[in-house]
């Protein structure tokens, strides 16, 4: 009798602990390991985007793993997902780096930008209240405090939020989030030219612009004012085909 109870007990702890530790600790790891790739990768693509990992510096797994106390596998992975966002070159022969940046890509990638927010900045105009233009007027203020203090890394991403705001008044999300795929590479130029002498100030007019088409709610002016402002990368990339040649490369 007490036999058998001692087996129904040890079949009910087989239930509730299905997997040896070793098996337990392989499933966890299984888990962990897209969790740690997708945190790699948001890490090292945020470093590509400012600039802090610059084009052509090589990317050595081995290091990265060891920072992140990885195995090498998750960091594989997010290098991969790069890769394919155009934003990490690998040569099997000879390394892995972070890709130049290239011109007819770039160019694509504002033409598709302008296009959209256009569409955005007319919906924005036509359904703005009071407190989204407040909220407009206060990321232009953030764009002068960032100017005043010469801090290009808050001014970029002040300039980030007015244009995420104007996508949220419109009430499109799913058009902000193919913009944040397009623009990865229009974010490394603008790395590159917001330290431009009088950069800065010109953004901030051209947002000036495009925040009093919305708050006459003309979607005319609005548009006409987005589409100046994104249509001045359009220029700069086409009439400067030299600059910083270690930075670009050509992709006819």
């Amino acid at each position: 009798m007490g036999d058998r109870e001692t087996g129904d007990d040890e079949k009910k702890r087989d239930r509730a602990h299905p997997l040896s530790g070793l098996q337990a600790a392989y499933v966890q790891q299984r888990a962990a390991t897209p969790r740690a790739a997708t945190h790699i990768y948001k890490v090292l693509l945020e470093d590509i985007i400012s600039l802090r990992r610059k084009p052509m510096e090589p990317i050595l797994e081995k290091e990265i793993a060891a920072d992140f106390g990885v195995s090498r596998t998750p960091v594989h992975q997010a290098v991969l997902r790069l890769a394919d966002d155009g934003l990490i070159d690998i040569f099997p022969q000879s390394g892995t780096f972070v890709a130049r940046i290239p011109r007819r890509t770039l160019y694509e990638a504002i033409l598709i930008r302008k296009s959209l927010e256009e569409t955005t900045v007319k919906l924005a105009a036509e359904q703005a209240e009071l407190a989204d233009i407040i909220n407009l007027e206060g990321t232009i203020t953030d764009l002068a405090a960032a100017e005043a203090a010469s801090d290009n890394e808050r001014f970029h991403l002040a300039d980030n939020n007015f244009h995420f705001h104007i996508n949220r008044i419109a009430g499109f999300p799913g058009i902000w989030d193919v913009i944040q795929q397009v623009k990865m590479q229009i974010d490394r130029y603008r790395r590159l030219t917001l330290p431009l002498r009088g950069r800065l100030t010109r953004v901030i007019i051209e947002h000036e612009a495009i925040l009093d088409g919305i708050r006459r709610h003309d979607a005319v002016q609005a548009a006409e004012a987005m589409g100046f402002h994104l249509g001045q990368m359009l220029k700069e990339v086409k009439d400067t085909p030299n600059m910083n040649p270690n930075y670009f490369i050509d992709d006819k």
